[in-house]
């Protein structure tokens, strides 16, 4: 049994400031062509479909073209979907037993009552059956109606009680699907294991949201959803396979790849290859004086995202405009030298917020998608008028 595991596709995110459609299509497309070439038995995704709960138009475009493309494959491979954090499970849910009569699965929402159970898909081999058991991302809170009302004392007690009234029978394969941060101890050597984090995830303060990976005992292969980097936790089988583009620039240094697992007879090792993927444009940090920096820009990367540090003693005159000569998308400009650092360890200068306007603006535009208009603009500038005067 061959599947491909991939997860947190972020549609509708922005890059700062750009809009990242034209890379998300086309890494999506690489995805497809990877299915057509391979044709897997199954394509898994490990939720966080869209950036917000509320996709835009323009995502939900998106991910429509791409289950449509994935869907005209023939034979038909089927396409599992669970819901992440960011997602709506009861938008991902809309339409789910239409799309079952065209082999794509979704669940949405995990069980609530007594009656609702975990969607299993058992799909077969020459080895017999695999099931694929979709849980969706759940916060103790939704789970209360499984527990007579009571709230589960921790997410590790959440999950493990939505698990354990399935009654997975260990003798089989069987594949869960998950989208939570899971933590634990590796019990053949004892190690903690604390999967990496990076910037573009937000994890709660404390580790409060932490399950336990001895839920995950019973299973074959985990194919988990929610760290951008891919990774293991603990053990072979337990894998995040991250995310198909660098969504920040602490992503920088990660190597993406599309994850193709196979699984044989019951009880032999899983097999995991990372298929490379070739991105648009990469996520790049550069750092160096102003002129080294655009002396050694090459053709092939002057498209990429760049974060540019400069570490000029003397700041150079209008860093950004001669940067954007050489490099098309500018992610931020950052100075780093024997000032700066003084100002930061000594704070003999005062830090100012330069335009809070134009940086609101910025802000605006991630979060709407759009560009203030002349009146929310105007709204805008007496408001910081006002905090001023307020200021005096």
């Amino acid at each position: 049994m061959r599947f491909f595991h991939l997860s947190d596709l972020h549609i509708g995110k922005q890059l700062h400031h750009y809009n990242l459609r034209e890379d998300q299509e086309y890494i999506l497309g690489e995805v497809i062509s990877y299915v057509k070439k391979l044709h897997p038995d199954a394509v898994v995704i490990a939720g966080d479909i869209y950036d917000k709960s509320v996709p835009s138009g323009e995502a939900v475009t998106v991910f429509d073209d791409f289950l449509t493309r994935l869907s005209e494959t023939e034979p038909a491979v089927p396409i599992l979907i669970i819901s992440g954090n960011h997602d709506s499970a009861r938008r991902l849910d809309y339409a789910s037993r239409l799309l079952g009569s065209h082999h794509i699965y979704i669940a949405g929402k995990v069980p609530e009552t007594e009656d609702e159970h975990l969607r299993k898909i058992t799909l077969q081999d020459e080895y017999g059956n695999v099931h694929f058991w979709l849980l969706p991302f759940l916060k103790p809170g939704y789970v209360r109606g499984l527990c007579g009302g009571e709230l589960p004392e921790s997410y590790t007690d959440a999950v493990r009680t939505v698990l354990e009234r399935e009654q997975i029978d260990p003798a089989e394969r069987n594949v869960l699907v998950s989208h939570q941060f899971y933590t634990g101890k590796n019990t053949g050597t004892g190690e903690t294991v604390t999967p990496e984090t990076c910037d573009s995830e937000v994890l709660s303060v404390g580790g409060i949201d932490n399950v336990d990976i001895t839920v995950l005992k019973d299973f074959d292969y985990a194919a988990l959803g929610h760290l951008h980097g891919a990774q293991q936790v603990g053990y072979e089988h337990i894998r995040y396979c991250g995310t198909l583009l660098k969504y920040s620039v602490s992503e920088s240094g990660q190597e993406k790849s599309l994850h193709m697992v196979e699984l044989g007879d019951k009880g032999t090792p899983v097999r995991v290859e990372k298929l490379p993927l070739h991105p648009l444009r990469d996520v790049r940090k550069l750092r160096g004086e102003l002129s080294a920096i655009i002396n050694a820009a090459e053709p092939e990367h002057r498209e990429d995202y760049v974060s540019v540090t400069l570490t000029d003693e003397i700041d150079p005159y209008k860093p950004k405009e001669q940067l954007e000569k050489v490099y098309s998308h500018i992610l931020e400009v950052r100075m780093d030298n024997e000032r700066t650092r003084q100002k930061l360890e000594f704070g003999e200068e005062e830090l100012r917020m330069e335009d809070p306007v134009q940086m609101f603006s910025d802000f605006f535009r991630e979060m709407q998608g759009r560009g203030m208009s002349e009146e929310e603009t105007k709204f805008t500038e007496q408001v910081f008028d006002k905090a001023k005067g307020d200021a005096r």
